[in-house]
């Protein structure tokens, strides 16, 4: 109830950003001034707003097709904001980039995120893969990375994550695989998104693994380098 109750707070907050008149609420008010310098469209933000609302209704998605559509109702629906903030928004290529990256990125922070769902009796993995994999969900609540299936199912999630990221770059393929200066920072957003991936992998795909939550200390100089060399 709660979070319905916050949900349409945002839609009520959206349509007075869209009237002038933002209620008195600090991130609405920074909203408002995004918005009239930017022109950001009240469609990205009710976008998100929506998605966010029927993921109180439905918290476990039935297949990774119902997973990647919310991740592009979210996470990459962001990302096109950011690009319309950079006046990046006309290009389809950037766009199209953006779309797989955002996927991609909810990918693996639900990934990385397992074990707490998993404590708190939620799975964020979708029943098709689960199933595929003979994965319980109650033995998952309960032993964690020993549950049977269970790295499989992680390992199938991973790879979806994985060729989103692929596609993304190969769109960049015939410029050298270099992003436009000006988009490069839509698409830093990458860079963690493929150290979680290979340290995963490193892992066996045990997303339980203890090793998974440590900050990875490089992280910081791989996002200067991609910064620098224009490719993530």
């Amino acid at each position: 109830m709660i979070g319905k109750m916050r949900m349409q707070f945002w839609r009520d907050a959206v349509k007075s950003i869209q009237q002038d008149k933002p209620p008195h609420h600090p991130v609405a008010l920074a909203l408002h001034r995004a918005s009239k310098e930017f022109k950001l469209p009240a469609y990205h933000l009710n976008r998100i707003i929506d998605a966010r609302d029927q993921d109180l209704v439905a918290p476990t998605h039935p297949t990774v097709d119902s997973v990647a559509t919310y991740a592009e109702s979210t996470s990459s629906t962001m990302l096109y904001l950011i690009l319309s903030m950079l006046n990046l928004s006309s290009s389809d290529t950037l766009a199209h980039a953006a779309s797989h990256i955002g996927v991609a990125s909810s990918f693996a922070t639900l990934l990385r995120a397992l074990p707490f769902h998993a404590s708190q009796r939620r799975m964020v993995i979708p029943v098709d893969l689960t199933s595929k994999n003979g994965v319980r969900e109650e033995e998952v609540y309960r032993t964690g990375g020993n549950a049977e299936g269970i790295s499989d199912a992680v390992f199938d999630f991973a790879t979806v994550a994985n060729d989103h990221l692929l596609t993304a770059r190969q769109l960049f393929k015939e410029n050298g695989g270099k992003v436009p200066a000006e988009a490069m920072p839509v698409f830093l957003s990458a860079v963690p998104v493929a150290s979680f991936l290979e340290h995963l992998e490193k892992v066996n795909f045990d997303a339980f693994d203890p090793e998974l939550q440590k900050r990875d200390w490089k992280l910081p100089w791989r996002i200067w380098r991609a910064r620098s060399s224009g490719s993530f």
